[in-house]
C-alpha cells in the first residue's frame, strides 16, 4: 500500500528558532531540544555553518538549501530531497542518506566518512500494524545523478545500489567505499582514490577513471564498457620494480649517502627514474639529497623528515604521500602529482650554495589539489601553473613565491601571506 504525505513549510525565522534550540541541546544547555524536522519543507533556506549533528531530517525537502559548512554528522536524512542543495565543505560523517536525492547537489570537499547512501524507501505502520510505503510530495527516485562530489571524503561510505549517473567524483577520497551494483554510467572518477573499494557488479559504462587509484579494489563483474582507464594506478607495477636494481635498496641508499657526503669521491648516486617504490622499505628520515627519480611512483609513502635537497622528482607520483617536515630545498617537482599530500612544516625555500648561487624549489605545473601545506616554508618557491585548488596554505611563508597562472579555487590562505607574491594570471583567488 502506498500513501502520499505532504510537507510542513517553515520560514527562515521558524527554522532559526529550531536550530538555535538544537545547538543549545548539542551544548547541553538548559532549554535545548533536538531538532525534529522530518517531513518539513526547508527548500531554499539558509543553514550554512549551523550545527545539525544528530538532527532528524527524515523525508525533509532541502531542495536548493544552503548547507555549506554545516555539521550534519550522524543526522537522520533518510529519503531527503537534496536536489541542487549546496553542501560544499559540509560534514556528513556517518549520516544516514539512504534513499536521499542528491541530483545536482554541490558536495565539493564535503566529508561523508562512513555515510550511508544506499537506496531506500520510507514506510510507516497503519493502525492495523501493516506497513505502507510513504511518498512525500514531489516524489523522486533515490539518486545522486549530476551531483558534484569532487574532492569529497567518501571513505568507507556505502553506496551499494545507488544511482549516480554523470556524477562528478573528481579527486574524491573513496577508500573502502561500497559501490556494489551501483549505477554510475558516465560518472567522472578522474584522480579519485578508490583504494580497497568494492565495485563488484557496478555499472561504470562510459565512466572516466583517468588517473584513479584502484589498488586493492574488488571489480568482479564490473561493467567497464567504454570506460576511460588511462593512467589508473592498480596493484600492477608502474614502470620498473625494485628487484631490477640488483641490490637491496638499503645498500644503494648507503652508497648514495657516501656519494653525497664525499662530493662524489666515493659511493654511487642513486637513480630511481620511473621506478615503482610503493613496496619499498620506509624512506622516512632518509638522506636522498640530489636523488634522481623523475616519473617515479611514491604513492602513499611515508617520507616524513626526508632530505630531498636538489633532487629531481619531475613528473613523480606523490599522491597521498606524507612529507611532513621534509627538506625540499631546491628540489624540482615540475609536473609532479601531489594531490592530498601532507606537506605540513616542509621546507621549500631556496637551497643556497654561496652568496651568488642558489637553487629555487620548482613545482611549476604540479597537481597539488587538497595538499596540506600548513606551516610550510614556501619562500621564493616556483608554483607557476600549479593546481592548488582546495589546498591548505595557512601559516605558510610565501614571500617571493611565484604563483603566476596557478589555480587557487577553494584554497585556504591568509591575505597577508600574499605580500610580494607573483600573482599574474592566477585563477580562483577571491580578494
Amino acid at each position: 500500500m502506498t500513501q502520499s504525505r505532504s510537507l510542513t513549510r517553515l520560514d527562515q525565522a521558524q527554522l532559526d528558532a529550531v536550530v538555535r534550540r538544537h545547538e543549545m541541546f548539542r551544548n547541553a544547555r538548559m532549554g535545548g531540544a533536538r531538532a525534529i524536522l522530518s517531513f518539513c519543507d526547508l527548500s531554499g533556506l539558509d543553514l550554512s555553518g549551523r550545527d545539525l549533528a544528530h538532527a532528524d531530517l527524515v523525508g525533509a525537502s532541502l531542495k536548493g538549501t544552503n548547507l555549506s559548512g554545516a555539521r550534519l554528522d550522524c543526522a537522520a536524512m533518510f529519503a531527503c530531497d537534496l536536489r541542487q542543495a549546496n553542501l560544499e565543505g559540509a560534514s556528513l560523517i556517518k549520516s544516514d542518506l539512504r534513499g536521499a536525492c542528491l541530483r545536482g547537489a554541490i558536495l565539493v570537499g564535503a566529508n561523508l566518512f562512513e555515510a550511508d547512501l544506499r537506496d531506500g524507501s520510507l514506510a510507516e505502520k497503519d493502525r492495523d500494524g501493516s506497513l505502507r510505503v510513504v511518498h512525500v510530495d514531489a516524489a523522486r527516485p533515490a539518486e545522486a545523478s549530476g551531483a558534484d562530489l569532487s574532492g569529497a571524503n567518501l571513505t568507507n561510505a556505502r553506496l551499494s545500489g545507488a544511482m549516480a549517473i554523470h556524477t562528478d567524483f573528481t579527486d574524491a577520497v573513496m577508500k573502502g567505499c561500497k559501490l556494489v551494483r551501483a549505477t554510475m554510467r558516465g560518472a567522472n572518477f578522474s584522480g579519485s582514490n578508490l583504494e580497497g573499494a568494492d565495485l563488484s557488479g557496478a555499472d561504470l559504462r562510459g565512466a572516466c577513471l583517468r588517473g584513479a587509484v584502484l589498488t586493492g579494489a574488488a571489480m568482479t563483474m564490473t561493467d567497464l564498457t567504454d570506460a576511460e582507464m588511462d593512467d589508473t594506478l592498480t596493484d600492477a607495477p608502474v614502470g620498473r620494480v625494485i628487484a631490477e636494481l640488483g641490490r637491496s635498496l638499503e645498500e644503494l641508499l648507503h652508497d648514495h649517502i657516501q656519494w653525497v657526503g664525499t662530493g662524489g669521491a666515493r659511493g654511487t648516486a642513486l637513480d630511481l627514474t620511473e621506478f615503482d617504490l610503493r613496496h619499498a622499505p620506509s624512506l622516512a628520515h632518509a638522506c636522498l639529497t640530489m636523488l634522481r627519480a623523475p616519473r617515479a611512483t611514491f604513492y602513499g609513502l611515508d617520507l616524513t623528515d626526508v632530505q630531498l635537497q636538489a633532487a629531481n622528482l619531475d613528473g613523480a607520483d606523490l599522491r597521498v604521500s606524507r612529507l611532513t617536515g621534509a627538506d625540499l630545498r631546491g628540489t624540482s617537482l615540475k609536473g609532479a602529482r601531489m594531490n592530498n599530500a601532507d606537506l605540513r612544516g616542509a621546507n621549500l625555500r631556496p637551497l643556497v650554495f654561496d652568496e651568488k648561487r642558489s637553487m629555487r624549489a620548482d613545482l611549476s605545473g604540479a597537481k597539488l589539489r587538497y595538499a596540506d601545506f600548513r606551516g610550510a616554508c614556501l619562500r621564493a618557491v616556483i608554483l607557476a601553473g600549479a593546481d592548488l585548488s582546495y589546498a591548505d596554505l595557512r601559516d605558510c611563508d610565501l614571500a617571493g613565491a611565484d604563483l603566476s597562472h596557478a589555480r587557487l579555487f577553494g584554497a585556504k590562505l591568509e591575505r597577508r601571506a600574499l605580500a610580494g607574491v607573483t600573482l599574474d594570471g592566477v585563477a580562483g583567488l577571491k580578494m
